[in-house]
């Protein structure tokens, strides 16, 4: 499958003026226009392991948000999102915290500053380009005063490592959709069904189910109770079928990056 890939902007707001999702494509009950619906009970589950992920651009002074999931780890201070979302226009973010469980307007969480991150080494000192997309994945490193994330929280989710070509039906999309037609900062969710979409590198995720607009970047794509992906890009919102694309958390780039970032965090406690 050949697509034409364009980066979603995580500080952008888009509008959009047409059903993007073809009606009978749209798998989530009582889905919108994007395949989305407002998720009920975000603080319960799984879900609340979900978040905003905020920073801002250390020129234009920009603040930009992404969505972002805690990941299961040793050091259980790992939060997972895009890389691009720590990096805006090849500039690392300044600022960046973590808000697990945000829901219109309240960190129930609490706000967890960014105290490390890492992104593939291509991502360093290169200008984008739809070849990056199958490394479109980041991590950050939080710290709290006394405790470390996963123990507010609940346990991190599990990686699904998935190879170039698998195909799974009834993924989870969550995120924080903007825009006019999204007044509230709250959680969404889309189901869809995923197929392979690049096959260079790791291999993209593509559903035409759901159609992220910008706020969605950075949001897990879920399946079975794991993170099989991230919400990287989508197609422009004109599209009038549009489409969303996930970066598989598969291949030895991310593996060598959770376990160095994994040790990074990591602190000796007594006892």
């Amino acid at each position: 499958m050949v697509l034409s890939l364009v980066l979603l902007d995580p500080a952008a707001v888009a509008e959009v003026s047409q059903r993007n999702i073809p009606v009978p494509q749209v798998l989530t009950p009582n889905g919108d226009q994007l395949g989305y619906a407002p998720v009920p009970r975000p603080i319960t589950g799984a879900r609340r392991l979900t978040g905003v992920l905020v920073g801002q651009d250390p020129v234009t002074r920009r603040d930009v948000m992404c969505g972002g999931t805690v990941i299961g780890s040793r050091s259980r201070s790992l939060v997972l999102t895009a890389a691009h979302c720590l990096y805006h226009q090849g500039r690392v973010l300044r600022h960046l915290a973590f808000l697990p469980g945000y829901d219109r307007g309240r960190p129930v969480l609490g706000v967890w500053p960014v105290v490390r991150t890492w992104v593939p080494a291509r991502w360093r000192n290169r200008p984008y380009s739809p070849d990056l997309l199958p490394y479109d994945v980041g991590l950050v490193g939080v710290a709290g005063p006394k405790r470390p994330l996963e123990d507010v929280t609940g346990r991190g989710l599990r990686a699904l490592p998935t190879v170039r070509g698998t195909a799974l039906r009834g993924l989870e999309l969550l995120g924080y959709p903007a825009g006019k037609r999204y007044p509230v900062m709250r959680l969404h969710r889309c189901l869809g069904d995923a197929v392979e979409g690049v096959s260079e590198g790791p291999g993209l995720m593509v559903t035409r189910n759901c159609h992220a607009a910008a706020g969605g970047s950075g949001g897990p794509a879920l399946y079975g109770g794991a993170i099989a992906g991230v919400v990287s890009s989508s197609s422009p919102m004109r599209d009038a079928k549009g489409y969303t694309v996930m970066t598989r958390l598969g291949g030895r780039p991310f593996e060598r990056m959770f376990a160095r970032a994994d040790r990074a965090m990591q602190v000796k406690r007594p006892g």
